[in-house]
């Protein structure tokens, strides 16, 4: 099983950008999007995917343009959620959650806190929050995939420049401190099992040509649980892809 996670920085600017020749061309089981930035009926406009997928989207409730996840699986679900049940994180359109057979898998944009105090305290909050709704779901399901932009580098080996950015969300000690949490928890960092060097990049600012001289950010992960990581065969990112100021990351499963 191929599953894809990417953060496409609007949906209507990355079809024009060839989403859906990627789509065709890599033909993931799993397609995870985040920032999908627009309203179901634009969705259903201007996104054509290929008819062998079931496609699933929950975007922003409280304000227009903005957040919004999806999920492409070509297997049909035996349950989709959207949400994960606390309105003041879900009416910003961040989780979307597919239960499959063997495999559930949430395609998930995690809070940016670059605007202010209140946005780091709200993604401290909404991490702390959705992975003790997935503690829960391990009770029952131990075999979890969770996609998506965490807007954190974990180490100083994840982005190019750390000592700038110390002071930086998505940088800061106390956002880092989560990602140690999680991965004591029992979450797998998948990328870092198979890739252990650095200059490994998955955001790049749009500004001082950032992508060309690889001065960039890892903060699109694919995350399982331990019980499931020895059915992971390979995580990768092609951050030769265009089409958004983020790569694609790529997990596959033997399941």
């Amino acid at each position: 099983m191929k599953v894809v996670s990417w953060n496409v920085n609007g949906i209507r600017a990355s079809v024009k950008k060839g989403l859906i020749d990627y789509i065709e061309n890599e033909n993931p089981e799993v397609l995870c999007l985040q920032e999908v930035r627009a309203e179901l009926d634009t969705i259903e406009d201007v996104f054509h995917y290929p008819d062998d997928y079931y496609g699933f989207f929950f975007p922003c409730a409280v304000k227009k343009g903005y957040s919004g996840v999806g999920i492409l699986t070509k297997q049909k679900p035996l349950e989709v959620r959207y949400g994960f049940g606390i309105p003041e994180f879900d009416g910003e359109g961040r989780v979307i959650q597919v239960d499959l057979p063997n495999i559930t898998i949430m395609s998930i944009y995690f809070p940016n806190g670059g605007t202010g105090d209140h946005r780091v305290q709200y993604k401290l909050s909404f991490y702390d929050a959705l992975f003790d709704y997935c503690e829960g779901l391990r009770k029952t399901k131990k075999n979890l995939l969770i996609s998506g932009d965490y807007n954190t580098a974990h180490k100083e080996i994840d982005l190019a420049r750390p000592k700038q950015n110390i002071t930086t969300s998505g940088f800061m000690p106390i956002e880092r401190e989560k990602m140690d949490k999680i991965i004591g928890m029992g979450y797998v960092d998948t990328f870092r099992e198979f890739n252990p060097d650095g200059d490994q990049y998955t955001w790049w600012s749009v500004q001082q040509r950032a992508r060309p001289n690889n001065v960039g950010w890892r903060i699109d992960y694919n995350m399982v649980t331990e019980e499931l990581m020895p059915k992971v065969t390979q995580s990768y990112h092609q951050d030769q892809q265009e089409g958004s100021d983020h790569c694609p990351v790529v997990i596959e499963l033997d399941i």
